[in-house]
């Protein structure tokens, strides 16, 4: 096999399905499946997906080899001896682990086989392996250690890896059931959120808590070793026998039971995010020191679910001694294993790694793109009055302008981005001052808690201005501290003392020049984007940038609570419609809300409102 060879990765039969396309080093193409399925999260065989990425082979080519992104007999072995060994008290988990069984062992061998049309040019790569791959691969590093952390593969939950040109070296390993992932799953679970989709909400509560379980979760559920290395009480935790993560004695632990979805949230639940984040904290940063001892380089990835907790992130680059570089895979989860499947393959093939020039995720922007024939194709279909604009220049303005005004943007623009995070091409954008975008966004456009923030987008060059270190954020994996300069009056501490309790209520008593993309304890999930790059998100930021003097956006990503980011124009159009979105930036077309005719608008936007 040569660097002229395609190797296809995918990952399916848990959450967050996906392809990727990949030749020798150059990554071609990858997109999760639920963005074409737009079923959140969808853990099914990738068949649109892995349709789009073969859709970007040249004219002649052919797949070299299929990658998939874990030992599925591993994984029915560890399946099975963990039922074994619970009997009976796992009897709950029998009719879920009898369907992921005969997913794996009938329904997935047959299905990559179709893809790859022989046996013989399908290699399985394992869970933790595909993970380190996908971070160190594409990393600019020529040496690196490497930590992936997620809930579990086959074995496998916390691993960690020296990365150089003959590949990857594995140095350490921790194995279920003693899982970091999971470990934070039972605690987003305990705070009335979803797992495996709700963690992030966890993460964004914990700023308005304080960390006083600490203490006791150090001592009771989870010991810890100088190096990092951790073990779990399981008396405490159940999801290696039963649907729920936790067991009665969690409860009864802490004294209170897990706040059901619908539910207030308390003081009590703040803290305890607080405390489990903390925690995650303490672990992730002593095994990244460890890693980086046994790898003897300075530069860092990361990959795994964990790798998205961005708190936890920002944390390493500030407290972390002894390292230069960290990169992160931005699709750090599942999804981003079928592309390390497809990079370990092809690198094991072609022989040592060369010296990379840098940066090799082309931005994360892997997904489909659209002409503009087919958007105006989408447009027309649904009779909406729409404007051409087919200069650059003359578009940014007319959006920034928009923006300046008070507007909220839909953006659709180029390739959508792998990963979960909009990056501008797939992204809602907004003017970051005041409140007021902070509560309309979230109330009537994607529909979800007033309480979340939202992530700013700024001009590389401009945000050391505004923000602390870490200012180097392109895949919006870090965190930063908004100066003081930018700041409000008080903190969270003042508002808990002058009697504000609920998230809304502290939300609203912390006041930033950036309320809009700053959290309750000024911190922000900073993207920095440079405008050369070309990116038109970032021309229409520095357009908005030279009309208001202010250098950063609002950007979250182009979708409804519940729902995928958006994929086609269609899609756009659809949430256009369903929204109050004031314009829709879609290919080189604007489509404003109030030149629609007056039945269009009154059919217009949801008014809908649920906690998720």
């Amino acid at each position: 096999m040569s660097q002229t060879d395609y190797i296809l990765g995918i990952s399916a039969h848990f959450h967050d399905s996906a392809a990727a396309l990949v030749q020798g080093d150059r990554i071609i193409a990858a997109a999760q499946e639920e963005r074409f399925s737009r079923k959140k999260a969808d853990w099914r065989f990738p068949d649109q997906a892995i349709q789009y990425c073969l859709s970007q082979l040249p004219d002649g080519a052919s797949l070299d080899k299929v990658a998939y992104y874990e030992n599925p007999a591993l994984k029915v072995q560890r399946i099975l001896e963990t039922a074994r060994e619970k009997l009976p008290s796992g009897a709950r988990l029998w009719p879920q682990m009898v369907e992921t069984l005969k997913n794996l062992s009938q329904l997935l061998p047959r299905q990559l086989e179709k893809v790859a049309g022989d046996t013989d040019r399908i290699i399985f790569v394992p869970h933790h392996r595909s993970h380190a791959a996908s971070a160190f691969y594409p990393s600019p590093f020529e040496n690196a250690a490497v930590l992936v952390l997620d809930g579990v593969g086959e074995y496998s939950t916390t691993t960690l890896w020296s990365g150089g040109p003959t590949g990857l070296h594995a140095t350490g390993e921790i194995q279920f059931p003693h899982s970091l992932g999971l470990f934070y799953s039972a605690f987003t679970q305990y705070c009335g959120f979803k797992v495996n989709s709700g963690e992030y909400k966890l993460m964004g509560l914990a700023p308005f808590g304080t960390p006083e379980f600490r203490g006791k979760i150090r001592d009771e559920l989870i010991d810890i070793g100088e190096d990092g290395s951790f073990t779990l009480n399981m008396d405490y935790f159940s999801f290696d026998r039963d649907l729920s993560t936790i067991s009665p004695l969690f409860e009864m632990l802490f004294k209170q039971p897990h706040r059901h979805e619908t539910a207030a949230i308390t003081p009590f639940y703040m803290n305890m995010a607080a405390s489990a984040q903390a925690v995650l904290e303490e672990v992730v940063l002593a095994l990244a020191k460890t890693a980086l001892n046994r790898s003897d380089s300075q530069n860092l990835c990361l990959a795994g679910g964990v790798a998205l907790n961005c708190v936890a992130n920002s944390r390493l680059r500030r407290d972390l001694d002894g390292f230069e570089g960290l990169w992160i895979q931005p699709a750090a989860n599942d999804a981003g294993g079928a592309l390390g499947a497809a990079l370990e393959v092809a690198r094991t093939q072609a022989g040592p790694r060369q010296k990379p020039a840098g940066d090799n995720m082309a931005g994360g922007f892997l997904g489909p793109e659209y002409s503009d024939a087919e958007i105006q194709s989408a447009l027309d279909s649904t009779g909406l009055i729409y404007e051409s604009v087919p200069d650059p220049a003359d578009y940014a303005a007319l959006v920034a302008a928009g923006l300046a005004a008070g507007q909220i943007v839909g953006h659709f623009h180029g390739r959508m981005e792998f990963g979960p995070r909009a990056l501008g091409n797939r992204s809602i954008l907004a003017d970051p001052r005041g409140k007021d975008t902070l509560s309309r966004v979230n109330r009537s456009i994607k529909f979800r808690e007033d309480w979340r923030p939202f992530a700013p987008i700024i001009l590389a060059d401009e945000a050391a201005t505004y923000f602390e270190e870490p200012t180097d954020s392109p895949y919006m994996l870090l965190v930063a501290d908004l100066k003081a300069a930018f700041r409000g009056p008080g903190g969270v501490g003042d508002a808990r003392a002058q009697g504000h309790h609920t998230p809304m209520q502290l939300q609203n008593a912390v006041t930033s020049q950036f309320a809009a993309v700053t959290h309750v304890d000024f911190s922000a999930r900073l993207q920095t984007i440079d405008p050369a790059t070309g990116a038109r998100a970032g021309v229409i930021l520095k357009a908005f940038h030279a009309i208001t003097g202010c250098p950063m956006l609002m950007n979250t990503s182009f979708n409804v609570r519940g729902e995928p980011i958006i994929c086609t124009p269609k899609d756009a159009i659809d949430c256009f419609l369903n929204t109050h979105l004031d314009m829709l930036a879609i290919g080189g077309y604007l489509v404003r809300k109030a030149a629609q005719p007056a039945w269009v608008r009154q059919k217009i936007g949801r008014t809908r409102f649920a906690a998720d």
